[in-house]
């Protein structure tokens, strides 16, 4: 199954497990489009394009800043007052990462006069951080590592949060699903990093200046202990 094929397989099974009575279904472009697509034809419920996003801004959740990021997501996002005006609006994206995004988005479509809207998340809850080369923040800055479904519903202030659940993706990839890493959901690594991760994303603003070398990182849990552990033995020796 291709990764379209997938995406929309996402957006069907949210509409089937956590289905809600909605006037029009839209998507955070472009990472929540084909899911959205899924939804909204399962679901029997129109889709229209209810953000225009501008492909002039990159992704705000790698931003090294609050400030800019919150500013990023007002640039990036336009809300369609002519399709959101009065409407209970299902609003599907790819995933939650800070919560940044979110909840800029939530405020976004009632200022463009959405009465409800409701979020739909077409992958389960992140809660740990990939040191595989994916730039993502760390576990801490993770929304769903601190908080649970409710708490974020609240945070972001939509009026309905659900996530495809870890199960039904699993079930989904049906044989496949061995062949995958699912660490940013489960933080179980196929390969447990060691040492310090590198957060390039956090620690530079207007590029890399000097060696990645010289970016200081965060200490992985655990790793830091058995690092002083082993030179004490070796001190002891």
């Amino acid at each position: 199954m291709s990764v379209y094929e997938s995406r929309r397989k996402f957006g069907e099974i949210l509409a089937r497990e956590a289905g809600v009575d909605c006037d029009v279904v839209i998507a955070v472009l472009d990472s929540g489009l084909v899911a959205a697509l899924g939804y909204a034809e399962k679901a029997g419920v129109p889709f229209q394009q209810g953000l225009i996003r501008s492909h002039y801004v990159g992704r705000t959740f790698i931003e090294p800043s609050q400030r800019i990021r919150d500013f990023g997501v007002k640039l990036k996002l336009a809300p369609v007052a002519a399709v959101l005006e009065g409407k209970r609006v299902v609003v599907v994206d790819d995933s939650i990462v800070r919560g940044t995004t979110a909840s800029k988005i939530v405020r976004l479509l009632k200022e463009a006069g959405a009465i409800e809207v409701h979020m739909r998340i077409a992958s389960p809850p992140i809660i740990a951080s990939c040191y595989y080369g994916v730039d993502t923040p760390s576990s801490e800055e993770l929304i769903s590592n601190r908080m649970n479904v409710e708490e974020i519903r609240e945070y972001i202030g939509c009026d309905s949060l659900a996530f495809l659940s870890f199960d039904s993706l699993k079930k989904m990839l049906g044989g496949k699903s061995g062949s995958f890493c699912y660490a940013y959901f489960s933080g179980k690594y196929p390969v447990e990093p060691s040492g310090k991760a590198k957060k390039i994303g956090d620690s530079v603003d207007d590029g890399l200046n000097g060696s990645i070398e010289s970016i200081d990182g965060g200490w992985l849990q655990g790793s830091k202990d058995q690092e002083e552990n082993d030179s004490h033995d070796e001190q002891d020796s």
